[in-house]
C-alpha cells in the first residue's frame, strides 16, 4: 500500500482531452496491415485521428499525454491479445500491454507503438478452496468488491484504480504484506501470451522460471499475462488507524517508528506519511480495536508527542479497504490524474539520523515522502520462490513531488533526495514506483535476482519484442 495516497491524488485534476491528432501518425506497418489487425480483432481499435482515439491512448499520468501510439487495441478477449502480439511481431512494431495504466513512467503508453488495453479482460471468479481468477484487466477497487462478496481477501494496494497486472508483476506493496506477504507471494498461475504469440498455463509445473519471474520482475517484460490464480485468504475484521502529528515532531515519529514497528507482531501494518505542511503514521491491524489499542499507545509514548488527530475504525475488509481509498464504494475507475513524479529507495536498516533525513525529506515544500513497513511474512519467503529482492529491508519510502516549476526542476528535486538517500541506504529501489532517471536502475530494482532474470526474458522474448527503456529484455 502506498500510506495516505489520497495525499498524493490530491496533487491531481481533471486534464482536458487534447484535440484529436492527425490520422498519419508515423509508425510501424501500413494503413492495410492495421485494418486487417482491426478485422481479425473481437475488441475494438482505435487509430489516429478516429473518435474515441485521444480519450483511449490516455494513461493516469498527465505527463505522457504527449505520446502518441500507432494503435490501441481494447481487447475482448485473449485471442485478440494474441492477435496483436502476432501483429506487433509481424511488422516490427513497438508493443506494451496496459491494464490500469498507472506506469510512473508511462511505460504503458508506447509512442507510435501498438497499446494492448486489456481493460476489458476483467472477470473475476472465486473457485471452490478459495482460489481467485482474476482477469489482467480488473482494478483493485473491483478485485476487492468480488473478493468481499465471497468472503476473500488478497494482500494487495489501497489506490483503488490500480490494475491487479502491474502491482503483482512489480511485487505488490499493501496494508495486509506483514500477515499474507505481498500481492505476488500469493500468485499460483497466470495465463501468459509470450513473444511467439501463443497462450500458455504458467505455473510451478510448467515453467518455473517463468512463474518465479513474474513474481515480482516488473510490468512488460517477458510477455503479457492475461489472468492471474491467486490463493486468497478468508476476510477477517479489520482495525485501521491513522495519527497526525505536527510537522516539528517528522524526526521524532522516524526515531519512534523504526524500533517500534519491527517489534510489532505480523497483523500490525503501519507506514508513514512525511512533509512539510503534514506528517502522519498510519496503518492496518487484522484483529480488534481493544487489542490494536495499547500497540498505538506504545508507539506515542515512544514518539513523545501526542498527536494532533488519532482515528481507529474497526470494521470488515471491504470498509476497511474503501477507507484507505476514501471511497464509499469502489467506482470502476476514477475521473482524477496524477500530477506528480516519484522515485524510490529501500530503507536498508535503521534510520542513524532522524533529524538530517527530516531536513531532506522537508528541503522543498512541494515534497512529500511515504514509508511502508516490510517485515513480518515479506521477509520469509525464500529467494526461490519469487525474484523480488528486496525482503530483509525495514521498509520503502517514496518520494513524490508536484510539478510546480515544471517537470525538469520536480525530477531534480526527487533526484537530489533519491541520491542522497541511496548514499545511506544503498541504490535499491522499488520497480513500482518506477524511476526513469533512476541510476544503475536494473541493479537498483532487480538485485541478486538480475542475472537469472535476463536469462529468462532471453529464453521467453529473444528477439526483445516487448523491449522498452527499463525493460529486461534490453
Amino acid at each position: 500500500m502506498e500510506l495516505d495516497r489520497r495525499t498524493v491524488l490530491r496533487l491531481a485534476g481533471a486534464v482536458p482531452m487534447l484535440a484529436a491528432v492527425p490520422a498519419a501518425i508515423p509508425g510501424h506497418g501500413g494503413g492495410d496491415e492495421w485494418e486487417r489487425l482491426r478485422a481479425r480483432l473481437t475488441g475494438t481499435l482505435f487509430r489516429p485521428g478516429e473518435p474515441g482515439y485521444d480519450e483511449a491512448r490516455l494513461g493516469f499520468f498527465s505527463l505522457y499525454d504527449h505520446r502518441l501510439p500507432a494503435g490501441i487495441a481494447v481487447c475482448a478477449n485473449e485471442d485478440d491479445v494474441r492477435r496483436c502480439v502476432d501483429f506487433a511481431a509481424r511488422h516490427h512494431v513497438p508493443i506494451a500491454a496496459r491494464s490500469g495504466g498507472h506506469s510512473y513512467a508511462g511505460y504503458s503508453i508506447v509512442d507510435k507503438g501498438l497499446i494492448v488495453d486489456l481493460s476489458r479482460l476483467n472477470a473475476i471468479e472465486i473457485r471452490p478452496g478459495g482460489r481467485a481468477a482474476i482477469g489482467a484487466g480488473a482494478q483493485l477497487g473491483q478485485v476487492y468488491e468480488a473478493l468481499a462478496a465471497a468472503g476473500r481477501a488478497l494482500p494487495a494496494g489501497s489506490c483503488p484504480s490500480v490494475g491487479i497486472a502491474g502491482l503483482t508483476l512489480g511485487g505488490g506493496i499493501g496494508v495486509l504484506g506483514r500477515k499474507y506477504g505481498l500481492t505476488c507471494d500469493s500468485l499460483e498461475s497466470v495465463r501468459f501470451v509470450g513473444a511467439d504469440g501463443k497462450l500458455r498455463v504458467v505455473s510451478e509445473g510448467t515453467a518455473p522460471d517463468l512463474l518465479w519471474a513474474l513474481r515480482g520482475g516488473g510490468g512488460g517484460n517477458f510477455g503479457i499475462v492475461t489472468s492471474f490464480t491467486f490463493r486468497t485468504a478468508a476476510a477477517r475484521t479489520l482495525t485501521n488507524f491513522g495519527l497526525t502529528f505536527p510537522p516539528a515532531v517528522l524526526a521524532d515519529l522516524v526515531a519512534a517508528w523504526q524500533d517500534w514497528q519491527p517489534a510489532m507482531p505480523d497483523e500490525l501494518w503501519s507506514g508513514m506519511g512525511l512533509g512539510s505542511a503534514a506528517v502522519n503514521c498510519g496503518g492496518c491491524f487484522v484483529g480488534r480495536a481493544t487489542e490494536l489499542n495499547p500497540l498505538i499507545d506504545d508507539l506515542v509514548r515512544r514518539v513523545g508527542t501526542e498527536p494532533l488527530t488519532r482515528d481507529v475504525s474497526e470494521q470488515s475488509h471491504l470498509a476497511t479497504m474503501r477507507a484507505f481509498a476514501e471511497e464509499t464504494h469502489f467506482p470502476a475507475a476514477v475521473a482524477q490524474r496524477g500530477e506528480y513524479v516519484s522515485t524510490s529507495r529501500m530503507l536498508t536498516h535503521r534510520v542513524p539520523d532522524p533529524g538530517a533525513l527530516a531536513s531532506l525529506l522537508t528541503s522543498d515544500p512541494e515534497l512529500y515522502s511515504i514509508v511502508d513497513a516490510y517485515g513480518g511474512a515479506i521477509a520469509r519467503v525464500p529467494s526461490i520462490e519469487s525474484c523480488f529482492p528486496h525482503r530483509s529491508a525495514l521498509g520503502s519510502i517514496q518520494i513524490t513531488r508536484g510539478l510546480a516549476g515544471g517537470e525538469a526542476h520536480a525530477r531534480q528535486v526527487i533526484g537530489r533526495v533519491r541520491d542522497e538517500l541511496g548514499r545511506e541506504f544503498g541504490q535499491a529501489g522499488y520497480v513500482n514506483y518506477i524511476d526513469p532517471e533512476m541510476p544503475d536502475w536494473a541493479k537498483a530494482y532487480y538485485g541478486d535476482s538480475l542475472p537469472r532474470l535476463r536469462r529468462v526474458a532471453r529464453k521467453y522474448d529473444p528477439d526483445g519484442l516487448f523491449a522498452f527503456e527499463q525493460g529486461l529484455a534490453r
